[in-house]
């Protein structure tokens, strides 16, 4: 480990990219992300790397993809409406199967917003805002040295699944500072190579055993053809049911088939617990904090943390609701990951939502009162 430090978490995010082989970032500066951009416009030429402000969203989100193609780990970093207008791309990245990473620390919204105020509102967004069946994979760290950790997974799951990864922080722990050790070395998945040349028939999009294909880089000698369109392993465009059905099959199956790897969640307080809290992101260290007090007041009541968002942890919500008498759902927002916890939990016990949306983080004394209702309600 290296000696401790005061970071703050986007900073930590800036110096994880570049542990993890980010050698390209393109961004437009905007509230609450800006210092990732700054700090990658500082450290990343030290490193050799490329860092270029672009001059709108989409443009910076159109740099990162054409140098992911020719080679480079690249990742970009926003907020909300910066987000709105990537979408295209991102569904671009997704279809074409570009290895990015993108950052959207959340701000209030919609539209403008409160730029400066805290919020978990893209949480559907990064699900389902681009157009089409596409699978995504989003993590929410709810600390500095966990967001440095999340974001060098990021970008290795990017390169494993070529695939746009979100690291989807929030203005509270991107705005965070606290004493942190940094590992001196992280482990890194390097950029898939083709294991076939031209004349054995080499196909860029011909998928592996893992359903993911060893797209050769622009400039390796291969001829790659790549689109937004629906194509064949040639990389082509092709007008056929049986080719689109295959291709979005496996765009999906890819990251599904990989589930235990890639979803995580950390569980506290549940040996005993007959309540439960589900939360992420910043909002966890606050449900944290309401899950001690109520058990100091007797109540067994236990939190269960979404590391991953998506793919959304069906398994451990559904073996949390058959445990416990119910579930109270806290997160920065009108109420959207309460809708994937009762799906999951399919009526095995109820659920409920403790959101808000009024510029402020939540006290603890918030959550312990959703926790109170909760056992009223079951109780009575």
């Amino acid at each position: 480990m290296s000696k401790a430090r005061l970071m703050q978490g986007n900073e930590a995010c800036a110096e994880a990219a570049i542990a993890a082989g980010v050698n390209f970032f393109a961004g437009y500066p905007i509230t609450p992300s800006t210092e990732i951009a700054e700090t990658m416009a500082k450290l990343l030429p030290q490193h050799g790397g490329k860092f270029i402000q672009m001059e709108d969203e989409i443009a910076s989100m159109g740099a990162i993809l054409g140098a992911s193609l020719a080679g480079c780990k690249v990742m970009d970093a926003t907020s909300g409406p910066g987000f709105s207008l990537k979408q295209e791309l991102i569904g671009y990245a997704a279809c074409a199967e570009i290895p990015c990473v993108l950052v959207d620390v959340q701000r209030v919204g919609p539209s403008t917003g409160q730029p400066t105020a805290p919020s978990q509102g893209d949480v559907m967004q990064v699900r389902w805002g681009t157009h089409g069946d596409h699978p995504v994979i989003a993590l929410s760290p709810w600390s500095v040295r966990e967001t440095y950790d999340a974001t060098v997974m990021a970008v290795n799951y990017a390169e494993r699944f070529r695939t746009p990864v979100m690291l989807l922080m929030d203005e509270m722990v991107g705005h965070l500072r606290e004493k942190v050790e940094l590992p001196e070395k992280v482990d890194i998945y390097p950029r898939r190579k083709p294991t076939k040349t031209r004349a054995e028939g080499y196909q860029p999009f011909a998928p592996e055993e893992d359903l993911v294909p060893n797209v050769a880089d622009f400039g390796e000698g291969y001829h790659i053809h790549v689109t937004g369109l629906i194509h064949d392993e040639t990389g082509f465009p092709v007008g056929s049911p049986k080719v689109t059905e295959d291709s979005i099959r496996r765009l999906h199956e890819k990251i599904e088939r990989a589930g235990e790897e890639i979803i995580h969640t950390e569980s506290y307080f549940m040996e005993d617990a007959e309540y439960a809290v589900v939360s992420f992101g910043g909002t966890a260290r606050t449900a944290y904090e309401a899950v001690r007090e109520a058990r100091a007041a007797g109540r067994k009541v236990g939190l269960v943390r979404l590391m991953t968002i998506w793919p959304f942890a069906d398994k451990v919500i559904a073996e949390l609701a058959a445990k416990v008498k119910g579930i109270v759902v806290a997160e920065l927002n009108y109420g959207q990951i309460v809708h994937e916890v009762r799906r999951a939990a399919n009526g095995a016990c109820p659920v409920s939502l403790c959101g808000k949306y009024n510029m402020r983080a939540f006290e603890p004394g918030e959550i312990l009162a959703s926790i109170h209702e909760m056992v009223k309600e079951v109780e009575g």
